[in-house]
């Protein structure tokens, strides 16, 4: 494979993931217009952007590994996209909840095909020793999506419609689902020595049954949980702390600033791993450290200003882990194994940041901390346990590394 094709490769993939995070986040980008448009609640937005999704997402991701892992993921990637993309046009034409709960489910359904088989294609068309960069490469995208759909999203919404809005943000992956067919050639499975008729479970629990996975699962779910967490009170920070509302907005373009350290990020942790491979959980110790000063700083700054550019470095450096984090999972499982693995690792971080994070943070502002700076609080005592329980957690994973990685022949 040339380097040329090889690089178009990834692009592809890394598009058709900012296509995905699009889809996903519109729904919170034009909450406010659907809910006074269809005469819905506040509830009833929250479970259309949180359990009508991320529950469907999080729980399909493993079946949907397994799949990838027995079938084409070439398949499997643009089957997703061309689903997706089609629900989220369709949602512009909802005239009721129930219409729009039910799109929601099938966009969590279908994206829960994509990175599950996205992480066993790069793994098999990429070296070892490049995978955490190729990986971090892809994950750019999350942020891309997300930094997109507040601008792109939020301008069409406010020039026409949610409606237009909604088909805008699905047309895109429609029309990409033949040029990815096209384009995109199934790499090879690399042999290895391996019992096919193994069930689903028992997989998982062999996966499992490696003290370095679930480590590594332990230390980036507690990361996700603080990220998850950032995003879903930022606005709440804002208005309430800040007293700027009009600065929820800003904080998009930072989204794409964490795309530049993502894949940096990943860069570094393959060169870290010339020495010593387990080195690359050093990026988890970075993300899980590096951003808490800067975090503590903005959630307790007096100066509006400086609390949001203080929040947005903050940002930057503890959303820097997530390609390394797909990418290290790949050295503890089998060539067969890599879609499930990656279906296993979006489960978990789903579930403890949609699953756990907000929910908490959200019951310490109501009914421990009190006053102004009530949400600032509960932020703090979360993210400062979730950064040392990642800290942890990574030492834990790094001393069982050589132990439970696969040797080359077999990655």
């Amino acid at each position: 494979m040339s380097k040329k094709f090889a690089y178009a490769t990834i692009l592809l993939l890394t598009l058709i993931y900012i296509l995905s995070f699009v889809d996903r986040q519109i729904v919170a980008v034009l909450g406010v217009q659907i809910r006074d448009s269809l005469m819905l609640s506040n509830f009833q937005i929250g479970l259309l952007y949180g359990p009508a999704f991320s529950l469907i997402y999080a729980i399909s991701g493993i079946p949907m590994g397994r799949i990838a892992d027995k079938t084409s993921r070439k398949l499997m990637i643009v089957t997703g996209l061309f689903i997706w993309s089609t629900m989220t046009v369709i949602s512009g034409f909802a005239a009721s909840f129930t219409f729009l709960v039910t799109a929601r489910l099938f966009v969590g359904l279908s994206q829960a095909m994509l990175s599950p088989a996205v992480y066993s294609f790069l793994a098999d068309k990429f070296s070892p020793e490049r995978r955490a960069t190729i990986f971090s490469l892809y994950a750019a995208g999350i942020f891309v999506g997300i930094g997109l759909s507040f601008l792109a999203g939020g301008t069409i919404s406010l020039n026409y419609d949610w409606r237009t809005a909604m088909i805008a943000a699905g047309i895109p992956g429609i029309v990409l689902a033949p040029v990815a067919w096209y384009f995109l050639k199934e790499p090879d499975r690399k042999e290895v020595h391996y019992p096919d008729q193994m069930d689903m479970i028992s997989e998982i629990r062999l996966m499992l049954s490696k003290k370095a996975i679930r480590w590594h699962l332990a230390g980036f779910a507690a990361l996700a949980c603080t990220g998850y967490t950032i995003l879903a009170f930022a606005g709440n920070l804002f208005s309430d702390v800040y007293g700027r509302p009009d600065l929820i907005a800003s904080f998009g373009w930072f989204m794409f600033g964490v795309g530049g350290t993502v894949i940096i990020s990943g860069k570094l942790a393959d060169h870290w791993a010339k020495k010593d491979p387990s080195r690359r959980f050093w990026s988890g110790y970075i993300a899980a450290v590096g951003g808490l000063p800067f975090y503590l700083a903005g959630l307790f700054s007096s100066d509006a200003t400086t609390g949001f550019i203080c929040m947005g470095i903050g940002v930057l450096i503890a959303s820097s882990y997530n390609g390394v984090a797909a990418a290290l999972l790949q050295f503890f499982v089998h060539s067969q194994q890599r879609a499930l693995a990656g279906g296993l690792y979006l489960f978990v971080i789903s579930i403890a940041g949609f699953g756990l994070g907000p929910p908490v943070t959200g019951w310490l502002a109501d009914v421990i901390f009190s006053g102004d700076t009530a949400i600032s609080k509960a932020i703090a005592t979360v993210t400062l346990i979730c950064s040392s329980i990642a800290v942890y957690s990574f030492s834990r994973a790094i001393k069982y590394y050589d132990q439970d990685a696969e040797s080359l022949r077999t990655t």
